[in-house]
């Protein structure tokens, strides 16, 4: 499905029926990175839809010229959510720059949103304070198979490079990033724009809404250190940072990342 919005066109994928949940990917693929490890949470719990979007200028979603900022990309995310879910209370789940963006919506939307789980998220943070790059787990020879620019983001994104999580790599975030709108995301957008114009929750001490933030301890991309502020902002949150896992977690430690996301679901909705 498509939703028409100011700056281009949102599209999405709704599975389910009950208390909505919006789903916002990582920067560079499309809401399939998300499904994936998501629906087999929902074959066990029930009750709640699924609203997974691409998220401006990925997958479907498409942008028009005036895009040139991240305040324009959540200014389509906006519309989307006033058109789709108008005044319906709903949660926010979000994966690193999918992350910062729910804390946008957060920010502007707070007494709509229920809840909020933010996976890896990138912060309002511009210099981050990153642990180093130490690879767990190299499978020299699967690597050495693989076409240079999908070794390139496999060697990147992953701290454990073996055949299983290649095989999940090339499923759920591969098809994504033949579809992200490059020249976008080549732009000086992220030198210059990245960066909200309101920090999110700047103007409050706390924020009630129930939270969840699952970190990776080897993440080197988005860290864990700068993130312990937000158990102050967000009183009523969950903190689990996760040993052994970097910042796609949510495939090297998909089963335990699925056993902390379906207990904090239940408990806080």
């Amino acid at each position: 499905m498509d939703c028409k919005v100011r700056k281009g066109n949102i599209h999405y994928e709704v599975n389910g029926e009950g208390f909505p949940l919006l789903i916002l990917h990582a920067m560079g693929t499309d809401h399939r990175s998300m499904k994936g490890w998501l629906e087999p949470v929902f074959n066990k719990i029930e009750g709640f839809q699924r609203v997974y979007i691409d998220l401006p200028a990925h997958g479907r979603s498409t942008i028009d010229d005036s895009v040139k900022s991240t305040d324009d990309i959540l200014g389509n995310l906006l519309d989307f959510i006033d058109d789709t879910f108008e005044e319906q209370k709903f949660s926010l789940i979000g994966a690193s720059f999918g992350g910062y963006l729910a804390q946008g919506i957060l920010h502007k939307r707070r007494v709509q949103v229920q809840g909020i789980c933010l996976l890896a998220p990138a912060l309002h943070v511009k210099e981050r304070n990153l642990p180093e790059r130490n690879v767990l787990e190299k499978d020299e020879e699967l690597l050495s198979n693989l076409e240079p620019d999908i070794r390139t983001a496999f060697e990147t994104l992953f701290i454990h490079q073996n055949e299983a999580t290649f095989e999940t790599f090339k499923q759920e975030i591969q098809p994504g990033r033949l579809l992200a709108n490059r020249d976008f995301l080549a732009s000086d957008w992220k030198a210059n724009y990245y960066y909200m114009t309101d920090e999110p929750f700047h103007e409050v001490q706390a924020i009630p809404n129930p939270a969840l933030l699952i970190l990776g301890k080897q993440d080197y991309i988005c860290g864990y250190k700068d993130h312990f502020f937000l158990l102050d902002k967000l009183p009523n949150s969950t903190m689990a940072v996760l040993d052994r896992a970097g910042h796609m977690l949510h495939v090297e430690k998909r089963e335990l990342v699925q056993a902390i996301f379906g207990d904090w679901l239940t408990s806080s909705h």
